[in-house]
């Protein structure tokens, strides 16, 4: 009788601690799903490991990762875009209308995805490595980035970076799509998305044939200090994305240049005149700040700001934090870019 009690016992004990693993093990594949829901159909024939070269040495990823944790500018959005939600991703600081830290484009797609609560860093202060690192990444991309060498090698401690090949803030939104999506493992789903993206932008830019060939400049003032002159040059995003869109830079800026993989140019204003043969102007301010420099006397003598073919985004905006283009930005506002480029060349023949 004893023995039977015992026997008895010790199976009630085992059924329950098999009952336990099986909850467990079913909850860990939902969690996981929920967290890459969207990856389980990718391809994963990518061969691993994976080598990405770039500016601080290489990073190898041994095998597919499944927690895509990304940092700082629209490195979440070509993961988004790739139809993954990352486990983690900073908030935007630059453009958002509310305090969600998301911009429009971004806040869409995570709710196509059905992501209703992203885990947002809020790290305008500096990378907040105890968030990062508590998303328990697999990968951490950083493909476009300002992230330094330090900032890298903490990075690496907690999982295997994705950084710019180049230089910091230089990277163009396919070189974003194309670094991003290898470490990811989703290398041939990423060439499709720039195939896209490319499809989206010449049907869009088609529509708009007058800006073709067009010299343009991005050139920000300051309302503050009209003695100095701020340029994107062609190597940032901004002005790499105008040349997609038909444009192109005007020598007398090119001349200038002396770093090509630099993304701006300082000047004085006393140099302004390498700015006469730019057809439009582009750059972040509003009517009032045109005002101020066409009043001023030395920026105010620039053709394009005498008649008028700029294009000043109001500050601060989605529009604006569109400059930096991605595939997610691209599609909600390049209707609504192309429309004012296209209104700052119909002043050339005024």
């Amino acid at each position: 009788m004893i023995k039977k009690q015992k026997t008895s016992l010790a199976t009630l004990l085992l059924s329950a601690l098999v009952m336990i693993l099986l909850v467990g093990c079913s909850g860990e594949k939902s969690g996981s799903t929920s967290q890459t829901e969207t990856t389980a159909s990718q391809d994963t024939n990518s061969e691993y490991p994976i080598v990405i070269k770039h500016a601080f040495g290489e990073t190898e990823i041994a095998s597919k990762p499944e927690r895509v944790v990304t940092v700082q500018w629209a490195n979440h959005d070509v993961a988004l875009a790739l139809g993954v939600v990352p486990v983690g991703f900073s908030a935007a600081n630059y453009g958002v209308q509310d305090d969600s830290g998301l911009l429009p484009w971004t806040a869409k797609k995570l709710e196509e995805l059905g992501a209703d609560q992203p885990n947002v860093f809020q790290d305008t202060d500096g990378l907040d490595f105890e968030a990062i690192s508590d998303a328990n990444p697999d990968v951490i991309l950083a493909g476009y980035s300002g992230i330094t060498q330090e900032d890298y090698d903490v990075l690496s401690e907690i999982a295997p970076v994705v950084a710019y090949q180049d230089g910091p803030w230089a990277t163009t939104w396919r070189d974003q799509v194309t670094l991003n999506s290898t470490g990811m493992g989703m290398k041939e789903e990423g060439e499709q998305l720039i195939k896209d993206t490319e499809k989206l932008i010449e049907d869009a830019s088609s529509k708009h044939p007058e800006i073709k060939g067009k010299t343009v400049a991005w050139v920000n003032f300051s309302a503050e200090d009209m003695s100095k002159l701020h340029l994107y040059t062609p190597a940032d995003p901004r002005g790499a994305f105008l040349a997609e869109l038909g444009m192109e830079y005007p020598e007398s800026i090119t001349n200038e240049i002396t770093d090509p993989t630099s993304y701006s140019l300082s000047l004085s204003a006393e140099n302004a005149d390498i700015l006469n043969d730019a057809d439009i102007i582009i750059g972040y301010g509003d009517e009032s700040l045109y005002e101020a420099v066409k009043a001023d006397p030395l920026l105010g003598k620039i053709p394009a700001i005498q008649r008028g073919s700029v294009v000043f985004i109001g500050n601060n905006t989605p529009l604006a934090a569109s400059g930096n283009p991605n595939p997610l930005a691209i599609s909600y506002t390049i209707d609504e870019y192309l429309e004012l480029i296209g209104g700052a060349v119909s002043k050339l023949n005024e």
